[in-house]
């Protein structure tokens, strides 16, 4: 009985075995088989997983490796992938063909973890179709004036502190300074709560951020963040997450709360909230449940508090190490704040145009994300990579890769990339561009909803810190950066560092 046991489990094992390596050598050979130029070490994204490797070199590599080949096969993680190069591809895959490439590859299956499966980046085809219409109106022009004043305080307030605070000045991480700024931005124009993380240095929105958006490296994470995309239905038997079960808590209870309340008190706040709730009243809570509206004002959260206090460290970072730029904004800023009394107003704000063409060259260096992706949803064709190859049939769920990274740092398209330089973005300068080539928030119908969110809480920043302020390089300043190989996003070693040297009245 004993023997006819073990030889059951060591068949099921060779089995198993097998199976995984018929998998594996498929996978392997999956672009060598339709023809197409490949990536010859196609496992190397797993380096970057486990932390031997920095993503920006994983894109790097990835874009030079067949430099003359429109587009060539890879493996993401454990799947097909195409990596493409060329910028008119791109735009046919972004705009033209949209409805080819409609969707972005998910990352956790909503059944495991609807705070992120169910937000507007993870939704696909009509699901995603319903609630873009539903949060557009949340960022237009209009919406973006009336969330100004909010924004405006809470950049006053921030940079009021530390002039009262000179001791944190002297030498600032600012990567924890900003994210304080953008969690109280987005508490009070998303959720319509007034936090201050200066000096309330606990509060819970911050607390819950943190835990939000700092996801710890290792063997067990990888493997976790493997099961979560790939074996969702165990991964849900098994309880993991992709966040704390805390902060789905929090956020769940914060959302139902200011709902419950909106509707006791008749109280009507034109942010994101308020217009789900609107189009809740008109499809039914059975098609916007509670969880689809956190999900939405949750990714609202998670991508202004990192990512936008990212963009603001880099742009104060070469701010300090450019100083002649730093003065020409410092100028531009003044005759603002003349013209408004000593105050920016949002058409003053508008009008800068140096402090354009600082952020967009910012977001050229430093990209919110290395690569953008989009999913195939119908079989498409593809022109030959390269001459001597055949046109590719792409099929559904093959994924698409943009190395943004590597497209904004290419010396054909931005000469001296490392340089930082705003007079690219110049009225002169700018539509010498090429199409496609710069791509900080995507484009077509997938473009990042909140970017015009983003270039105003940053623009707003950088005016009253420069109006108060003389940003310095300091002893842990790193320059030039260099990128941690423990981070999916642009993160330096070390840290964001910079001095503040209060300015003569």
């Amino acid at each position: 009985m004993a023997s006819t046991f073990a030889l059951l489990v060591i068949s099921l094992v060779v089995i198993g075995v097998l199976k995984l390596l018929s998998v594996l050598y498929n996978t392997l050979t999956y672009w060598k088989n339709k023809g197409l130029p490949r990536d010859p070490s196609i496992l190397l994204s797993w380096k970057v997983f486990l932390g031997y490797k920095s993503f920006v070199d994983f894109s790097d590599y990835l874009y030079y490796t067949i430099p003359k080949a429109k587009y060539m096969g890879t493996i993401d993680f454990t799947q097909p992938a195409i990596v493409l190069r060329d910028v008119d591809l791109m735009r046919e895959i972004m705009v033209k063909n949209f409805d080819y490439f409609p969707d972005h590859r998910s990352f956790v299956d909503e059944s495991v973890e609807p705070l992120f499966g169910k937000n507007i980046f993870s939704l696909r085809g009509d699901r995603w179709r319903e609630m873009r219409n539903t949060l557009s109106p949340s960022f237009t022009a209009s919406k973006m004036k009336f969330m100004f004043e909010l924004i405006s305080k809470c950049s006053h307030d921030f940079v009021n502190y530390l002039v009262d605070h000179p001791e944190l000045c002297q030498s600032m991480e600012t990567k924890d300074a900003f994210r304080r700024y953008t969690n109280d931005v987005i508490a009070t124009a998303a959720f319509g709560i007034n936090v201050n993380s200066m000096e309330d240095r606990d509060n819970e929105f911050y607390v819950r951020g943190i835990q939000a958006t700092q996801f710890p490296s290792g063997m067990w994470v990888t493997i976790k963040f493997a099961m979560l995309r790939g074996l969702p239905w165990l991964s849900k038997k098994l309880g993991l997450s992709f966040f704390p079960a805390i902060t789905t808590t929090f956020f769940r209870k914060v959302v139902g709360e200011t709902i419950s309340t909106r509707r006791e008190q008749k109280i009507v706040r034109p942010d994101m909230i308020h217009l789900l709730m609107q189009a809740r009243d008109k499809v039914g809570e059975d098609k916007l449940t509670l969880d689809d509206i956190v999900s939405q004002a949750f990714i609202f959260f998670f991508a202004g508090f990192d990512t936008s206090s990212t963009l603001m460290c880099f742009a104060a970072h070469e701010l300090a190490v450019h100083q002649d730029i730093q003065e020409r904004l410092y100028k531009e800023v003044l005759e603002h704040l003349a013209e408004g009394n000593g105050e920016i107003t949002y058409e003053s704000m508008t009008k800068m145009t140096y402090m354009d063409m600082v952020l967009n060259e910012a977001l050229r260096k430093y990209p919110p994300v290395v690569m953008l992706d989009r999913l195939c949803a119908k079989r498409f064709e593809l022109p030959p990579a390269a001459p001597g190859y055949k046109s590719v049939i792409v099929e559904p769920e093959n994924s698409l890769l943009f190395p943004i990274y590597s497209l904004h740092h290419d010396p054909k398209y931005f000469p001296n990339p490392q340089k930082f330089d705003p007079e690219r973005f110049s009225e002169e300068n700018k539509d010498k561009i090429v199409p496609y080539s710069y791509l900080p928030f995507g484009e077509g119908p997938r473009k990042c909803i909140g970017n015009r969110f983003v270039l105003m809480e940053t623009k707003m920043l950088l005016a009253h810190l420069l109006q108060k302020f003389t940003l310095k390089m300091v002893d842990k300043t790193e320059e030039p950066v260099v990128f941690s190989k423990k981070e999916f996003t642009l993160k330096p070693v070390g840290g964001f560092w910079i001095g503040l040297e209060k300015r003569k009245a």
